[in-house]
């Protein structure tokens, strides 16, 4: 098992330097001048050619990706062009924001996903099995932005004055605040690296509330993550279900589920423990898969609620020119991704061990 696991780490790394290089290359094919977008209308000659100086701009573009690299294996992510201060500042404060909402979506397509599927599958052809699926179809093909607005609406307007009403956007109450980890855990003085890993997880509100007993902001940080959360993760959640029936379809007509009805044991036992754990092993491929689609998700879900996250950032980085915040974000976003896979991989071994002996 550790050749195994050790054999896939090895292949992540060419992937890593691809992902690298594409991130550099697509930010250089972006349309438009950095210098104009970050000065308008002081965009002089002469303040561009100060400007392209300051940020490696003038050099060739050889040298401008062996400098990347060589602050890559620094962990320097440069400096933002437009906001003046470095990209891991810049990702210490949206990163977790953008992650919280990720992951509490994610646990929703999967969970719910994973549910509906599988009493679609025992009750094929049923009522039940029907409404699973026309709900699946509609949830994949509504847009985010337009399931956004509904909920908003929904929730915010109709439900106004109800104890069913929910925040429409924002991640806190006016007036409610999330006292940071480095105060609660008296860590003010800790600077560098450390502190920036504090300042991180002080950045998922659920999470700091959570563990320092802030019960009032843990409660209404949950309110306002209700919303995007579930927006982000209808169309997952459509998927997952649909692949978890066909799946689990697949493997209820084998000859062994058979055998054990033919046993007598119960329905419940022969899909859950004889059928679902034979089937699980596309749907976890697409419980992967769909971390990327959450991601770029974000993106929209963040500008209708009004989260600053990485998905709004990428998006007013890409608007100025900011080449080291859009690589940034951008080879962090794909890290996460390529981790994430990386460990749907390594799960294969242990979810089927036919896998492992090759």
């Amino acid at each position: 098992m550790l050749r195994f696991i050790l054999r896939r780490l090895l292949l992540t790394i060419p992937v890593l330097f691809g992902i690298v290089f594409v991130v550099f290359a697509v930010a250089r094919l972006l349309p438009g001048d950095p210098c104009v977008a970050a000065l308008q209308e002081r965009a002089t000659p002469q303040a561009c050619a100060i400007f392209n100086v300051r940020y490696g701009l003038d050099q060739p573009i050889p040298n401008q990706f062996w400098i990347y690299l060589t602050d890559l294996a620094r962990g320097d992510l440069g400096d933002s062009i437009s906001q003046g201060r470095p990209v891991s500042e810049i990702l210490v404060e949206r990163l977790p924001l953008t992650l919280e909402l990720t992951m509490v979506a994610l646990t929703l397509a999967t969970l719910f996903g994973i549910l509906f599927g599988v009493i679609s599958a025992a009750r094929r052809n049923s009522a039940i099995d029907v409404a699973t699926m026309v709900g699946a179809n509609i949830g994949v093909s509504t847009p985010v932005f337009v399931l956004g607005l509904v909920l908003i609406w929904f929730f915010a307007v109709v439900l106004k004055d109800t104890p069913f009403v929910l925040p429409p956007g924002g991640r806190l109450t006016a007036g409610i605040t999330v006292v940071p980890l480095a105060d609660s855990w008296g860590l003010t003085e800790a600077q560098g690296l450390p502190r920036a890993i504090v300042d991180f997880f002080s950045n998922m509100y659920v999470f700091n509330s959570l563990i320092t007993g802030q019960w009032e902001a843990l409660g209404d940080a949950i309110r306002h993550l209700i919303l995007p959360a579930v927006a982000l993760a209808t169309i997952p959640l459509s998927i997952i279900a649909r692949m978890t029936r066909s799946s689990l379809l697949d493997v209820l007509g084998q000859d062994y589920i058979r055998t054990a009805r033919a046993k007598g044991l119960g329905e419940t036992l022969v899909v859950l423990r004889h059928g679902l754990r034979n089937a699980i092993l596309p749907v976890v491929t697409v419980i992967g898969l769909s971390l990327g689609g959450l991601l770029a998700g974000a993106v929209l879900t963040e500008s209708i609620f009004g989260l600053s996250g990485i998905g709004k950032m990428i998006t007013e980085a890409v608007s100025s020119r900011d080449y080291a915040v859009v690589q940034g974000l951008t080879l962090v976003t794909a890290l996460i991704y390529v981790t994430v896979n990386l460990v749907v991989d390594i799960s294969y071994g242990f979810l089927d061990p036919r896998i492992r002996l090759q």
